[in-house]
């Protein structure tokens, strides 16, 4: 069922060197919204409506009680983000490996859907894939 009233999605997550993380994601090509941006803060533009929040580990505990994952151990989640080919798959991938990242597992081809992924430097585990358009139906 389609959503009424579309609504943004900001994810937070905890980072233990903003500057690190910024110069990381920024060399995989993503951008930041410098007016929600600071020395504690930034946030990574996916799309017009997707944007995670990396905060550093004391600004993300004014969110939460909770302990902070250690991302050696544990995953916090998987974030799964969609890209315009197979070739950017393995593109962003290797570019995230090259540039501080490490692989997470080995690629995943379902003919129609294909991915693969790496863990940023802080250990959060990201899932980049690519589904054929013509596999995907719509709804509403």
């Amino acid at each position: 069922m389609p959503v009424k009233t579309p609504r943004k999605l900001f994810v937070n997550i905890p980072v233990k060197d903003l500057k690190t993380s910024m110069t990381f994601f920024e060399g995989l090509g993503f951008g930041f919204n410098p007016q929600f941006t600071d020395d504690t803060a930034a946030c990574m533009v996916l799309s017009d409506d997707g944007y995670f929040m990396l905060l550093t580990e004391p600004k993300f505990r004014q969110f939460s009680k909770k302990q902070i994952c250690d991302t050696r151990t544990h995953n916090e989640g998987l974030f799964a983000i969609s890209v315009n080919s197979r070739a950017e798959v393995d593109q962003l991938v290797k570019k995230a490996v090259t540039t501080g990242g490490k692989h997470a597992s080995d690629p995943m081809d379902e003919g129609f859907m294909y991915g693969w992924s790496f863990l940023d430097p802080d250990g959060h585990h990201w899932e980049v894939f690519w589904m054929d358009p013509a596999h995907v139906q719509k709804t509403g």
